[in-house]
């Protein structure tokens, strides 16, 4: 299978292989993959990362609690309606299943900044909880 994602989507598969703390071991996988400070501190593939453990869906990581304030993340949002989507149609590119998500949340034409990467590389190699 060809990969449907970019180096977000390797630093998740590090991360969820490596197990235990989500926020550790994201940051060691970012570090690994990434030189820049920028790229290593982006947000988004991150709060998806940790959105989907939070929610228990990444096997091997203790489901908790990641993020320190209490509002809503996007992010996480986007990160599990991705997964739901995945399940009911399992071999969306990385384009067909952003406009999923996009029609499933009334995200009208926002657009993904590397969320469904980090999904689809856990979904790839199985480390997503089904």
């Amino acid at each position: 299978m060809d990969k449907n994602y970019n180096n977000y989507g390797l630093a998740a598969i590090k991360a969820a292989k490596e197990g235990e703390n989500a926020i550790e071991v994201w940051g060691k996988a970012v570090k690994e993959l990434f030189k820049s400070k920028d790229s290593q501190d982006k947000p988004c593939p991150r709060n998806a990362f940790l959105g989907l453990c939070e929610a228990g869906c990444v096997k091997g990581i203790e489901v908790g609690l990641y993020f320190k304030r209490a509002k809503p993340n996007f992010n996480k949002q986007y990160a599990i309606n991705a997964v739901k989507t995945l399940k009911e149609y399992p071999n969306l590119s990385r384009k067909e299943l952003w406009i999923k998500v996009k029609v499933n949340l009334d995200l009208g034409n926002k657009t993904h900044n590397s969320q469904m990467d980090v999904v689809l590389a856990l979904w790839d190699e199985g480390l997503i909880e089904k």
